[in-house]
């Protein structure tokens, strides 16, 4: 067995954050004694996130079982998914900017049944792979503000934002926002580029618009850094905790 060393560019506010979560869950449990301390186990989780380690290196590198590799992470991301903002709080934290950036991105995965067309629903033919669908919605300086749970990578963009209630809350509370084409007929406080012959003012309009929807595509670059969510290796149905346990770190590192 070879170890080597290593660094994750992650902040450090993150890896306290979760230290003290699983801090506080073990005080609750009243537990006596772990092998690995919760600012040890916080890494174990920070480096399975970030770098996407499979549960064997993870066992070799900090010297406990595959079996409680499993155990740790499964406590640490139930946890962290439980710190996920909810649609309303991202409302809140919409209103005290200028406006928000609208942005779908698919989130590759190999684990779905190919029998009988079932993946169907999960073949972007967009991106022509298999994928979740997830909404990201960013700040106009490109800081997270939230992350939706995933759907089949086969559903628009628009239609996922109208079934998680994106768009009624953002036009509802009168949020401006700016987003691509695939968000066409979201409403009025929804900003979309022209489309078709354009003129030189129109296409000026467009660069400026483009210009404003960068920061929400730094972030998507941003989420896809965390390697867990490159191409995600568990089952569909499992993907929602590890997206909403990336967008917590996120959201403390920003």
């Amino acid at each position: 067995m070879l170890s080597y060393p290593s660094g994750m560019t992650v902040s450090s506010r993150a890896l306290n954050l979760l230290t003290d979560a699983l801090r506080a869950h073990r005080n609750q449990r009243a537990t006596r004694w772990r092998k690995l301390s919760a600012g040890r186990q916080a890494l174990l989780v920070v480096a399975y996130l970030r770098k996407g380690e499979t549960y064997a290196d993870l066992a070799r590198g900090f010297k406990i079982g595959t079996s409680t590799v499993y155990r740790y992470l499964r406590e640490a991301l139930a946890l962290l998914a439980a710190m996920a903002p909810t649609l309303a709080q991202t409302i809140e934290v919409a209103r005290r900017n200028a406006f928000v950036i609208g942005d779908g991105t698919l989130l590759r995965i190999d684990r779905v049944a190919m029998a009988s067309g079932r993946d169907r629903g999960f073949y972007s033919g967009k991106h022509k792979a298999h994928g979740l669908d997830v909404q990201v919605i960013a700040d106009p300086i490109g800081r997270l503000v939230r992350i939706s749970p995933p759907l089949p990578g086969a559903r628009h963009d628009i239609g996922a934002a109208r079934e998680h209630g994106i768009i009624d809350a953002i036009t509802g509370a009168d949020i401006p926002a700016v987003a691509d084409t695939a968000y066409q007929g979201a409403g009025p406080t929804v900003a979309v580029p022209q489309r078709r012959r354009l003129s030189r003012v129109q296409k000026e309009v467009n660069a400026a618009h483009a210009r404003r929807r960068g920061p929400g595509e730094r972030v998507n670059a941003e989420l896809k850094n965390w390697r867990i969510l490159r191409k995600i290796r568990s089952c569909p149905s499992r993907a929602a905790e590890l997206v909403a346990a990336v967008q917590t770190l996120m959201i403390a590192s920003a």
